[in-house]
């Protein structure tokens, strides 16, 4: 490197650097063969191979084994507000040009690593962003940061009311970060009041809790997988397992079923899913449940109540980790296979998974068996992904992580 540049220098194996040239931005502790003193936690750090070849720049966390977050690759960039401020312009132009305008109300406006703004992801409901931070150095810099967010979304002529933190995470305790959840001040402005919002995705309208709902609230990265669902219900009597805050159960009574049954274990969530339909004018047509699935589906098939015809399997990610990834197959093809049973000849089954480490082929494979167990065949309809505001980064999979399949049962 000949340039003379004003940053640490963290030296990496063969093994970083070639995960760093296949496009990974993540640099593990056990990948560094030399590591700066001087450089405190949340610094930005040059990143050298063995031979001296500068491969980026990136914030140094000094708690986690992810012990460098690249911000760059381009040796011309430096880190002031200017860098930042074109980071958030270019995630903000990308979601303009990838959904509907519509759809902007109420979107993902920053995917981490995908966005190059590793460890921040930032969900849009309305007037109101709800933030979540899990690494060291953005934390650091949250004050310069969360200004600019709000300043690029404001100069497009979109109205923000506000900043609300989700930084309830345990991810953030590897980070060496407190947890906690609270607006943020934006310099200059009053805090808003309440934390209970109103946003619209495919014409379905949804009160969203940010301060307690599920991660940020809602789970915006099933939009377009929501539409599919409600394009096929009509006229069919639909069973929505893990029903969450009603949203796919919603798009189905909305896309003309003729009856849907919308279950959740949580009764916080039932009660959610349940206001949402009257927000709708669709409680006439909808059944709420407070069941576990995994009981409510084995007692349905000895019950030999087999009166729906579409059945939608969402549930919660069962596992966050390679660790207990069989324990998660074994999850998934007992719910499948139950609601494969449940179904008649030409019924209907969508079924997905949200976690990164029950991966595709894998997934695929626990599909495969639950029919084979249950005796049928399945003629596969669609095979999507997280909507396009969740981008998936080529050399990142941590950034692929939602398989979502539409079935019909022959």
């Amino acid at each position: 490197m000949k340039q003379q540049r004003p940053y640490p220098i963290v030296t990496i194996t063969k093994k970083g650097q070639r995960a760093i040239e296949a496009g990974h931005p993540w640099v593990y502790a056990g990948e560094i063969l030399s590591d700066p003193e001087e450089a405190g936690n949340g610094a930005i750090v040059d990143v050298l191979s063995e031979k001296g070849a500068w491969l980026g720049a990136g914030l140094l966390s000094r708690s986690s084994l992810i012990r460098v977050r690249l911000l760059s690759r381009n040796a011309n960039d430096s880190f002031g507000e200017d860098f930042w401020l074109r980071r958030f312009q270019y995630a903000w132009a990308y979601r303009k040009s990838v959904l509907a305008p519509s759809d902007l109300s109420a979107c993902r406006v920053v995917f981490g690593e995908a966005d190059g703004l590793p460890g921040l992801t930032v969900d849009r409901f309305g007037d109101m962003l709800v933030t979540q931070t899990l690494s060291y150095g953005m934390e650091q810099r949250k004050a310069l940061l969360f200004p600019l967010l709000v300043q690029t979304l404001r100069e497009d002529g979109q109205e923000i009311r506000g900043i609300y933190e989700r930084n309830d995470e345990a991810l953030r305790e590897k980070e060496g970060l407190e947890q906690g959840k609270s607006f943020f001040p934006l310099p200059g402005e009053a805090l808003p009041s309440g934390t209970i919002t109103e946003i619209t995705e495919n014409g379905v309208k949804y009160s969203v809790d940010f301060e307690n709902g599920q991660k940020t609230g809602f789970f915006l990265d099933q939009k377009y997988n929501r539409r599919a669902v409600g394009r096929l219900a009509a006229g069919k009597r639909v069973l929505d397992c893990f029903t969450h805050t009603g949203s796919f159960a919603l798009n189905a009574a909305l896309g003309d079923a003729e009856r849907v049954t919308a279950v959740d274990v949580s009764q916080a969530a039932v009660d959610m899913a349940r206001r949402n339909a009257v927000l709708n004018g669709l409680e006439r047509k909808m059944d709420f449940l407070c069941a576990d699935v995994f009981e409510l589906l084995p007692h349905l098939l000895e019950e030999k109540r087999r009166e729906w015809d579409f059945i939608i399997l969402d549930p919660p990610a069962f596992t966050k980790s390679r660790r207990t990834a069989e324990q998660a197959a074994r999850g998934y093809k007992e719910i499948n296979y139950r609601a494969m049973r449940l179904l008649p000849r030409g019924g209907y089954l969508a079924t997905c998974s949200c976690s990164h480490f029950m991966e595709e082929p894998r997934f695929l494979g626990v599909i495969a068996a639950a029919a084979r167990d249950a005796g049928v065949q399945l003629k596969q309809i669609e095979a999507r992904q997280q909507a396009p505001d969740h981008p998936i980064l080529w050399g990142v999979p941590e950034t692929s992580y939602l398989k979502f399949y539409l079935f019909q049962v022959v």
